[in-house]
């Protein structure tokens, strides 16, 4: 799979920007990450837990939270 990585200004809306980029052909998902707030995705990453833990996949559990730990 592959990504693209955007950066937007302070002020820009970020919902609207989504919902427009969410609209064109091929894209498959968007997702808004806040590299200012790392804690966001620490947050995402404990709750991907429950389900992790119900189909017994610690090892990617254990990757996700440490890749998010390590993150620079």
């Amino acid at each position: 799979m592959k990504y693209l990585k955007i950066n937007i200004e302070k002020d820009a809306d970020i919902e609207v920007l989504k919902t427009v980029i969410l609209q064109l052909k091929g894209v498959d998902s968007a997702e808004i990450i806040d590299d200012e707030n790392p804690e966001s995705e620490l947050k995402k990453a404990f709750a991907k837990t429950k389900e992790q833990f119900k189909k017994g996949d610690y090892e990617t559990l254990v990757n996700d939270i440490f890749d998010i730990l390590t993150k620079k």
